[in-house]
C-alpha cells in the first residue's frame, strides 16, 4: 500500500516560495531507473498538490522530483555570478 500522505498547506505555500516558477534547479539524486543524470539543470514549472517538483529537465526529461524520495537543489544565477 502506498503512502500518499498529503502535505501540510504550509508545506505547500514553502515550497512554492522556496521554488517559484522559472528558478533553476540541479538534481542531486533521483529513484528513477528513468532519471536524468545526477547534476542535469531543469527549469521548474511548479509545484503539484503532493509537493513534487515539476521540472522541464534540460535533457528533456519530464520526471518530477519526488518530495522526501528525490533531492534538487535550487540555483541562482546571481549566486553562480556573485
Amino acid at each position: 500500500v502506498l503512502n500518499m500522505r498529503m502535505p501540510s498547506k504550509e508545506l505547500l505555500e514553502q515550497l512554492r516560495k522556496d521554488y517559484p516558477v522559472g528558478c533553476k534547479v540541479k538534481l542531486l539524486k533521483m529513484s528513477d531507473v528513468q532519471a536524468p543524470p545526477i547534476g542535469t539543470i531543469g527549469e521548474v514549472l511548479g509545484v503539484d498538490d503532493m509537493g513534487d517538483l515539476m521540472v522541464a529537465w534540460s535533457n528533456g526529461s519530464g520526471l518530477n522530483v519526488v518530495l522526501h524520495e528525490d533531492r534538487a537543489v535550487r540555483i541562482d544565477e546571481e549566486e553562480q555570478n556573485g
